[in-house]
């Protein structure tokens, strides 16, 4: 498999898709998957499905300054961006073979950090690893990736491989 992303595989293209972004500020903000992150992701080898936990922090309003051929016209929530996204992109996770299991509302932790809270909480189901790559990587999909962009302040994306306790 390490030979794959060396020869530029669908690994490669998939990280090619997102730029390299800088924070200045004090809290950084993460949008995409750092080129390591996809990397390593990518080199576990996880046989079967993956569940991908996202947690979602939402801009107040959206900022579509990057993406204005997205623009709604005139200035819509965060969440309102966030829906516009959900619903262009699920055609394109369904056609992958993936599935949204749960979206919901998040807060502040009942145990964590009390300081922090998520706007959205939300379980994706693909088929493997490399169905979410392809996901990620279609061109019409990625056409529309501006509303996401535009809806989020900061975001947490944890892919998560079946676990099976042995209870004998």
């Amino acid at each position: 498999m390490n030979s794959l992303v060396e020869n530029g595989s669908m690994f490669q293209t998939y990280m090619n898709t997102f730029e390299r972004s800088n924070y200045n500020s004090m809290q950084q903000a993460y949008l995409h998957p750092t080129y390591e992150a996809g990397k390593a992701l990518f080199n576990k080898n996880i046989k079967g499905a993956i569940i991908n936990l996202n947690l979602i922090k939402l801009k107040e309003t959206a900022d579509y300054s990057t993406t204005p051929h997205l623009d709604p016209g005139k200035p819509i929530s965060g969440l309102e961006a966030y829906n516009l996204y959900i619903k262009e992109a699920l055609p394109f996770l369904k056609a992958s073979g993936g599935e949204i299991l749960f979206i919901g509302k998040g807060d502040s932790f009942l145990i964590g950090p009390a300081d922090e809270h998520w706007d959205i909480c939300m379980l994706v189901k693909q088929n493997s690893v490399q169905d979410f790559f392809s996901f990620e990587q279609n061109p019409e999909y990625m056409k529309i990736t501006g509303h996401r962009t535009a809806a989020i302040e900061d975001a947490r994306l944890l892919p998560l491989e079946e676990y099976i306790l042995n209870n004998k």
